[in-house]
C-alpha cells in the first residue's frame, strides 16, 4: 500500500502503507520551529558542534487551504510553516517552507512502534540498528578510538577533538529504513539529527526550516532498497580486474616493485598495484604522509611510466591517490590560485588554508563549474588517466570549513555536507570524459545523500589496526551493511587497518583475520597504514604472505559469483554485502552485524575477536553447506571452527552457483 496523507479538522496524519508514522494535532503538535546560532569548532576534520538556541515554538495552530497546509504558533503567528504534499508512484514528499527567514531550526516528531527497528543513516560504523541512540548527520573524520571510555579516545580528544564517538562518520546520510518496510529521507544538506532515544518517538532536528521529508514504501525490503537506489543513483559495474584478484598497496618508492615481485612470487592472484606515494612523501609526526600535489613525482618513482606499461602487459593495473586539496608549497596550488579556483577567506581575497597537521592546503572550490572542470580534466584526466592510472583513492571530502567563502555564495554550513558529493562527481566526470566508466574506478570514504550516483566504490576509512569495538576490524562490516541499505552496492576496506598511534600496532592475528575478511568483499586491497615501519605488512613473514596468497586465490575464484552480484546491483541496486534481515524477516536478525549475506547465496561470519579459533554462526532457514568441509547445516545457531584461511562461510545448497562453491571446497577445503 502506498503512503497516504489524511486531513483532519485540527491536523493531519501521514501513513506509510498501513503504519501511521506522523500525527500532528493542535493539542499535540508534531512540528516546532525555532532560532539558533551554531557553535562550531573544527580541528583537522574533527568537529565540536553546539547550538546556542534562542527560541523553540511548538506549532499549535493549523489551517488547511484546499490542501495547502499552514502551521504556526499562537505565540508567533507571523512565522508560518507551509507544507505541500507531493506524491508519485515512488514516494510521498512533504515540501516544508517557512515564511520567516529568521527561523532556522525545525523539529519533527515522527511516531514509531515499540517493536520497530531502524537502520541506515549513511555509513554507520558502530551500530547497524539505530534504535535507542541519537545520530547527528555531519560528515567529518570518524575519530580514533570512537569510544569515550577508552584511553586512546581520551588521548586523541585532548590532542584536537580527534577521538570521535559512536555516531561520527565520513559518510552520514539522513535516510533510514524501518522494519515495517518504509524509509524516510530528509532532502537537505543542513546539519540534522535523528533521535531514537525516546520510546515511541523518532525525533528529527534540522538546522533549516526549508526541507523535503520523503517517505518510501515497498512490498518487501529488497524492493525498498532498490527504490532507494533508484532515488539516489546507481553505481556502474565493477571492472573485471578489480574483482578477480587482490590489489596490493605499497609505498616504498622505486623499491616498491621489488617487494611487489616478492608478493607475486608467493602465488598471490594480483590484479593491481596501488602506490599512493606516486606523488611524493611528506614525513610528519603522525607518520608517513603524502605530498599533496597531484602529479608524478619522478624522484620517488623515476621509471614509473615504463613500470606501468610493464605491469599492464602482465594484466596488473596501477592505482594512485588524489584528494580535493592542494598543498600550499606545491606548484598546482599556485596554478589554481592564479586561476581563482580556490575557496577564499571571508575577510580577504586570500585563499583559505586548512591545517592538515604540520602542513597547510588550499580548498579547491567545486561550487565554481570552471574549477570542477579544471580539476577533472587538468589533474585527473591529464595527470592521472592519461598517465596510465586505472584507479585511485579519492580521499577526504569531509574537511570543508564552515567559515570559508565559496564561489557560488552558498552557506558553508550547508556546503559542508554537499562537498563529498561534488568531489565524487569531479572524479566520475573525469572517467566518463575518457570513456572509461566501468573500466577505471576510484574509491572514497566521504559521502552524503546522492554520492551513490557518482562514487563507484566505498572504502571504510581509517580503522585502528586492532580489534577494538568502535574503531577496529569489525566496524568495516557495520559500515558496509548500513551504507549498502541506502544504495551503495560496493564496499571494501584497508586490509590490515590504517591508524597506528600511541602503541597500537598490528598483530599477526589481526593480519590473518583481516586477510580472511577481505577475501569475501567485492574488492580485496591492502594498505601499509600511516606508520608502515612500525607495523606488520603482507611481506613481513612467510606465514602472513602464504596466507594472503591463498586467500587472494579464493577471492579470484569467486569472481564469477561477484560478477553476477555486480550485474544484479546494476539492475536492482542491491548491495553485495547484505544484513540477514534483507532476505529473512526475523526480528532475531535485526541487530546482527557481525555476519552477513554475500549476495543471497553465501553467508560469511568473519572473526572479530582476538585469539578466537571458533565462533557462533546464525543460519537462516534452508540448508547451508559449509564451504570448506562440505558439511550440511540446518537453520539455527552453530558453533563453527574458524582457523586461519577457513573463516566460517556457508552457501545455500540449492544455489545455482553450487558447482562453483563446490570447486572452492575441492581446491581450498579440508
Amino acid at each position: 500500500m502506498p503512503s497516504q496523507f489524511i486531513m483532519h479538522a485540527d491536523g493531519f496524519d501521514l501513513f506509510a502503507g498501513e503504519i501511521c508514522v506522523l500525527a500532528h494535532r493542535t493539542h499535540a503538535p508534531a512540528f516546532a520551529i525555532g532560532i539558533g546560532t551554531p557553535d562550531m569548532e573544527m580541528v583537522r576534520g574533527n568537529f565540536k558542534i553546539g547550538d546556542d538556541l534562542h527560541l523553540r515554538l511548538p506549532l499549535d495552530c493549523f489551517a488547511n487551504d484546499n490542501g495547502a497546509i499552514r502551521l504556526w504558533s499562537s505565540a508567533r503567528p507571523d512565522s508560518i510553516l507551509g507544507i505541500k504534499v507531493d506524491a508519485d508512484a515512488r514516494k510521498l514528499a512533504l515540501r516544508i517552507r517557512c515564511t520567516d527567514h529568521a527561523i532556522n531550526r525545525l523539529w519533527i516528531d515522527m511516531r514509531r512502534d515499540p517493536h520497530e527497528a531502524f537502520w541506515g543513516g549513511g555509513e554507520q560504523m558502530s551500530y547497524l540498528c539505530l534504535n535507542d541512540r541519537r545520530y547527528p548527520f555531519w560528515t567529518s573524520e570518524p575519530g580514533v578510538g570512537r569510544d569515550k571510555s577508552t584511553k586512546l579516545t581520551q588521548i586523541m580528544d585532548s590532542e584536537g577533538l580527534a577521538g570521535g564517538d559512536y555516531w561520527t562518520t565520513n559518510y552520514p546520510q539522513p535516510t533510514w529504513l524501518s522494519s515495517e518496510n518504509y524509509a524516510v529521507h530528509l532532502e537537505t544538506a543542513a546539519y540534522s539529527v535523528l533521535d531514537l532515544t525516546e520510546e515511541g518517538r523518532a525525533g528529527i532536528e534540522c538546522w533549516k526550516a526549508d526541507i523535503e521529508l520523503e517517505i518510501f514504501t515497498a512490498s518487501d525490503r529488497p524492493a525498498l532498497v532498490s527504490g532507494l537506489s533508484d532515488r539516489f543513483g546507481r553505481q556502474p559495474p565493477l571492472p573485471d580486474w578489480a574483482i578477480s584478484g587482490a590489489i596490493v598497496g605499497l609505498k616504498d618508492g622505486q623499491d616498491t616493485f621489488a617487494r611487489f615481485e616478492k608478493i607475486a612470487a608467493s602465488g598471490a592472484a594480483l590484479t593491481g598495484l596501488w602506490c599512493e606515494d606516486w606523488i611524493g612523501i611528506r614525513q610528519t609526526s603522525f607518520g608517513k604522509r603524502l605530498f599533496w600535489d597531484w602529479q608524478w613525482n619522478a624522484k620517488r618513482y623515476p621509471d614509473l611510466p615504463a613500470d606501468i606499461k610493464a605491469l599492464a602487459k602482465r594484466g596488473v593495473r596501477f592505482l594512485g591517490y588524489v584528494n580535493p586539496y592542494l598543498a600550499v608549497d606545491g606548484p598546482l596550488f599556485a596554478e589554481a590560485a592564479a586561476l581563482g579556483y580556490l575557496a577564499l577567506r571571508q575577510d580577504s581575497d586570500e585563499p583559505y588554508a586548512v591545517d592538515f597537521g604540520e602542513f597547510d592546503a588550499g580548498v579547491v572550490d567545486f561550487t565554481n563549474p570552471d574549477t570542477a572542470a579544471w580539476f577533472s580534466e587538468r589533474i585527473i584526466g591529464q595527470e592521472m588517466l592519461d598517465f596510465g592510472l586505472s584507479g585511485w583513492m579519492a580521499d577526504f571530502g569531509e574537511y570543508l570549513p564552515t567559515d570559508v567563502r565559496l564561489f557560488d555564495g552558498s552557506d558553508p554550513m550547508e556546503a559542508h555536507n554537499r562537498w563529498p558529493v561534488l568531489w565524487a562527481k569531479v572524479n566520475a566526470d573525469a572517467i566518463a570524459a575518457r570513456g572509461k566508466t566501468g573500466e577505471a574506478t576510484f574509491f572514497m570514504r566521504a559521502g552524503y545523500s546522492g554520492v551513490q550516483a557518482w562514487c563507484p566504490l566505498l572504502w571504510a576509512g581509517d580503522q585502528c589496526v586492532d580489534f577494538s569495538r568502535h574503531d577496529g576490524i569489525n566496524t568495516v562490516l557495520t559500515g558496509a551493511l548500513s551504507s549498502g541499505l541506502l544504495g551503495n552496492a560496493y564496499h571494501h576496506s584497508d586490509l590490515g587497518g590504517y591508524t597506528s598511534l600511541h602503541g597500537v600496532v598490528r598483530s599477526a592475528d589481526l593480519m590473518h583475520r583481516w586477510i580472511d575478511m577481505a577475501a569475501f568483499a567485492p574488492v580485496m586491497r591492502s594498505h601499509e597504514g600511516n606508520r608502515p615501519a612500525d607495523n606488520l605488512q603482507l611481506d613481513s613473514s612467510a606465514e602472513i604472505l602464504t596466507h594472503f596468497a591463498r586467500m587472494s586465490q579464493v577471492h579470484a575464484r569467486l569472481a564469477p559469483y561477484v560478477r553476477a552480484l555486480s550485474d544484479e546491483a546494476v539492475a536492482r541496486g542491491l548491495p553485495l554485502q547484505r544484513p540477514l534481515f534483507l532476505h529473512y524477516d526475523d526480528p532475531a536478525f535485526y541487530r546482527i552485524q557481525d555476519q552477513y549475506l554475500y549476495g543471497a547465496d553465501m553467508l560469511v561470519a568473519p572473526v572479530f575477536e582476538a585469539d578466537q579459533i571458533a565462533r557462533d554462526v546464525v543460519l537462516p532457514e534452508g540448508t547451508w553447506v559449509h564451504m570448506w568441509s562440505g558439511a550440511e547445516y540446518a537453520q539455527g545457531t552453530h558453533a563453527v571452527a574458524a582457523p586461519y584461511g577457513q573463516p566460517p562461510v556457508f552457501t545455500r545448497k540449492d544455489s545455482p552457483f553450487a558447482p562453483l562453491f563446490a570447486s572452492l571446497k575441492e581446491e581450498f577445503g579440508a
